[in-house]
């Protein structure tokens, strides 16, 4: 791929030139991190609940935090380092010396501690002791690191192969396993899978896990019929991690994942991405879905990123910085309104200096000069404002109980966010923040075991109750035809219900962030039709909004061996 010249800090370089500058810079800024690596203190808000528990309104007030809140076992550690994903509900934190702890929803081993029990408190992954631990990324049910070397472990949910250990015949890995890829320097997950940034000449980006929208960049989605005469479609997983070949000329620098798409930089200042295109995250100006990574025209035209720009991405949206101080962002941005089908700069946070930026289910977390900074729907404390605040703030909006301090790390999750923040030039503000104490749960969360058996039991003796109920008291008589139409009615009232729900963005919102951790994957070709449904978008004509919803391309009729 050929490239022209192109300006950085006023100086016209080639491309020759480009990549020796490049190389030279990034080699400078790897050394003085190492240099000038340090911790702060960990802060906790929101819930690490499930969607389910949320929407069941299972979640007890002693699971929320409205307040940036520290937490007991992590008091006095040096942090350097968090995680976790927009489909996330656990949490990653590193250490400076390289221990990686884990906490959160443990339902499919993507804590790493060998079980499948749930924990309030960050607990040490016994399996990584011997390795320094310095990155890490964190899908719907998985969990990936990298080690000080170059190597790279992950452990919880591999169905789809997000795990890239090669094979997806052990569903559930519930302690560390070595991914097959080496020289590692990144990592990043999305809900079912992973992408890993290298050293390795015309490898510098790979991807491994669930192929459904184009989400691993390999210019297909692995779709097929599950029988030549079915039109129940399926998508072969991807679990050896694979380079993508669009990308092979090019240096991969940065990184970051949504539910179901990628954000990615170059060396030479070029954003890309790919994946699910609904609601206009990809940037392209249309909703369609990109199977090879795909250069954002915005950025291309004007220049504007530099190299060590930050990337995020959520559920329904992503974002970078840019030159000047400025923060671009695109997709799905608000509940109501429209769409940002290009990147548009966030006028509200022209000229702060950002140091670091996260994007979660549908919030936002950014860390910038001496102050935090939310926004975004939060139902769960998420965006840390503090009790008697309001929930959510569609604008972004200061964290007052963190100004003044200086923020080293966030990352954001389904309905939580984590923030580590230097203890230097504090004061006392540390000691005002409450102190959650979970060391008494330590042993974990069990959620309560049924058998069959005692289930079986159960029933009978609920059948034998209400038996005896019915010879105490006399049932008014009712006739055939008036319980068929009673059972129609509330048949009709539950249909209703459903569909004003399925109708609600934030629903579908939360759907997708976890659509791929159901275990129905097999879907219809009218049910991948309506998953892409209109929306509105800004600037878009009819005949554009109308082909939002491309055909699927070369898609096969029956798995190739």
């Amino acid at each position: 791929m050929a490239h022209g010249s192109r300006r950085q800090n006023g100086v016209h370089v080639g491309n020759g030139g480009w990549d020796a500058m490049m190389s030279s810079t990034v080699a400078m800024k790897t050394k003085k991190k190492e240099e000038d690596v340090k911790g702060g203190e960990l802060l906790f808000c929101g819930t690490t609940r499930s969607e389910a528990d949320i929407r069941r309104k299972k979640v007890l007030p002693g699971d929320i935090f409205v307040s940036p809140t520290r937490l007991r076992s992590l008091v006095g550690v040096d942090i350097r380092y968090v995680a976790s994903g927009c489909a996330s509900c656990h949490c990653v934190a590193l250490s400076v010396d390289g221990r990686c702890f884990t906490w959160g929803k443990n339902e499919k081993g993507q804590l790493g501690h060998g079980d499948k029990t749930s924990r309030n408190s960050p607990t040490v992954v016994s399996g990584l002791s011997k390795y320094k631990v310095v990155k890490a990324g964190s899908g719907g049910g998985h969990t990936v690191v990298q080690t000080e070397d170059g190597t790279s472990f992950s452990f919880g949910w591999n169905k789809h192969g997000q795990l890239g250990t090669g094979s997806t015949k052990k569903e559930f890995e519930l302690s560390p396993v070595q991914c097959l890829i080496t020289d590692v320097r990144d990592v990043a997950c999305g809900t079912d899978f992973t992408v890993w940034l290298t050293s390795i000449k015309g490898a510098s980006i790979q991807t491994a896990g669930h192929p459904q929208y184009g989400q691993l960049g390999h210019g297909t989605d692995n779709e097929y019929n599950t029988k030549e005469s079915s039109v129940r479609l399926a998508y072969e997983a991807q679990p050896r991690p694979k380079a993508i070949a669009s990308l092979s000329d090019e240096t991969i620098l940065k990184v970051a994942c949504g539910s179901n798409h990628t954000v990615a930089l170059d060396s030479k200042g070029y954003i890309y991405t790919w994946g699910f295109g609904g609601y206009g995250r990809l940037g392209h100006r249309e909703q369609k879905d990109e199977w090879s990574p795909r250069r954002v025209d915005v950025f291309t035209k004007h220049n504007l990123v530099p190299l060590d720009a930050i990337l995020s991405a959520g559920s329904v949206s992503s974002a970078c910085t840019a030159g000047v101080g400025k923060i671009y962002i695109w997709g799905k941005i608000k509940i109501t309104g429209d769409n940002y089908m290009y990147p548009q700069p966030l006028m509200d946070l022209s000229g702060w200096k950002i140091r670091c930026m996260d994007s979660g289910s549908l919030h936002n977390f950014v860390g910038a000069e001496s102050s935090c900074i939310s926004w975004g729907i939060a139902q769960s404390g998420q965006l840390g404002y503090g009790p008697n605040q309001q929930k959510s703030s569609a604008n972004p909006k200061k964290v007052d109980i963190l100004e003044g301090m200086n923020v080293i790390s966030v990352a954001c999750g389904f309905a939580h966010s984590l923030v580590v923040v230097d203890r230097s030039n504090v004061g006392d503000q540390l000691d005002k923040l409450d102190v959650y104490d979970d060391k008494d749960t330590d042993e974990g969360i069990k959620e309560p075991a049924t058998s069959k058996k005692t289930t079986r039991n159960s029933t009978a003796k609920t059948s034998d109750n209400a038996n005896k109920g019915k010879k105490r008291i006399k049932e008014p008589a009712t006739s055939k035809k008036t319980t068929r139409n009673s059972a129609a009615k509330i048949s009709d009232n539950a249909n209703k219900r459903k569909k004003k729900t399925e109708e609600s963005h934030e629903s579908e919102v939360i759907e997708e962030s976890h659509e791929s951790e159901d275990d129905s994957v097999e879907k219809t070709s009218g049910q991948n039709k309506q998953r892409r449904g209109k929306t509105s978008s800004r600037g878009r004509s009819s005949a554009a909004t109308k082909a939002a919803t491309p055909a699927r391309r070369g898609r096969s009729r029956t798995k190739t061996s």
